[in-house]
C-alpha cells in the first residue's frame, strides 16, 4: 500500500540521518572542513547509499547500516594512513600549485589544474586583491583555495612615516586577458587603445598576443604578465 510505502521513507530517513551524523563526527572535522580527495569520494558514496535506502523501500535497511559503518572505518583507517605514510598522502591528493610568482601569472601551472583566468583573478578579488603586481605569491592548495602572499609595501620607514602619499592605488582593472583588449575597460579608465599599445611598445611588446595579461590603475601604472614569461618585457611597471 501506498501509505506503508510512504511510512517506510520517513522511517529509514528518522533512522538514517542521526546514523549520518554519527559518522560525520567520527570521521572528524577534516572531512567537513577541507574535503581532501578521498573524502570527497567518501561523501559522494555515502551519499548515494542513502539516497538509495530512502527512495526505494525494497532494499534491506540493515545493509545501508553496514555500508555506512564500514565507510567511515575505511575513511579513518586511510585517514591514518596518509598521516603515517607522506607518499601514501602525496598519491591520494592534489598537490598545491604556484598560479602567481612576482605578478605573473604561471599559464603552464594554471592549465595544468584546469583552472581559468577568470577562475584566478576572481579567487584574488575575493581576497580584496584587485592588481597582480601587488602578489609575491600565490598557491592554489590542494582544497582549491588560494593562498595569497603579499609583496611587503612598508620597508625600514614607510610612506606614510614620512607624511607622503602612495604614488599607485592597489585597484587595478583588467585591460587584456588572453591577448584580448577590453576597450570598454579601457574607456572607463579614460585611457584609449593606441595609448595601451604605445605603452606596450615602450615594454618592448609588439603584438598583444604575447600579453597573458595586463592591468592598469586609475593613475596610468601598466603591470603586464607575458604568455612566455622568459619574453621581452616581463615583468615591470611604466
Amino acid at each position: 500500500m501506498l501509505w506503508l510505502d510512504l511510512s517506510k521513507i520517513v522511517f529509514r530517513i528518522v533512522t538514517i540521518m542521526p546514523l549520518l551524523l554519527i559518522v560525520a563526527l567520527y570521521m572528524g572535522k577534516r572531512t567537513i572542513g577541507q574535503l581532501p580527495l578521498f573524502d570527497f569520494l567518501v561523501i559522494i558514496t555515502l551519499a548515494s547509499i542513502t539516497g538509495a535506502d530512502i527512495a526505494d523501500p525494497t532494499i534491506n535497511q540493515l545493509h545501508t547500516i553496514v555500508a555506512i559503518i564500514a565507510i567511515a572505518l575505511l575513511q579513518r583507517t586511510v585517514s591514518f594512513l596518509l598521516i603515517k605514510k607522506s607518499w601514501l598522502g602525496n598519491a591520494m591528493t592534489f598537490k598545491p600549485t604556484v598560479v602567481i610568482e612576482n605578478g605573473i601569472l604561471l599559464i603552464a601551472n594554471i592549465e595544468e589544474i584546469r583552472y581559468s583566468i577568470d577562475n584566478i583573478l576572481q579567487m584574488l578579488r575575493e581576497k580584496d586583491i584587485f592588481d597582480l603586481s601587488i602578489v609575491k605569491l600565490a598557491i592554489v592548495e590542494a582544497n582549491g583555495k588560494l593562498t595569497v602572499l603579499k609583496k611587503s609595501l612598508n620597508s625600514s620607514v614607510t610612506l606614510e612615516d614620512l607624511g607622503l602619499k602612495k604614488s599607485s592605488s592597489n585597484l587595478a582593472y583588467p585591460v587584456i586577458i588572453e591577448g584580448k583588449i577590453h576597450a570598454n575597460m579601457l574607456k572607463y579608465l579614460n585611457f584609449s587603445v593606441k595609448w595601451l599599445l604605445e605603452e606596450l611598445n615602450k615594454k618592448g611588446i609588439d603584438q598583444t598576443k604575447d600579453v597573458l595579461f595586463a592591468s592598469v590603475n586609475q593613475e596610468g601604472i601598466l603591470h603586464v604578465s607575458m604568455v612566455n614569461p622568459t619574453m621581452k618585457g616581463t615583468p615591470f611597471h611604466h
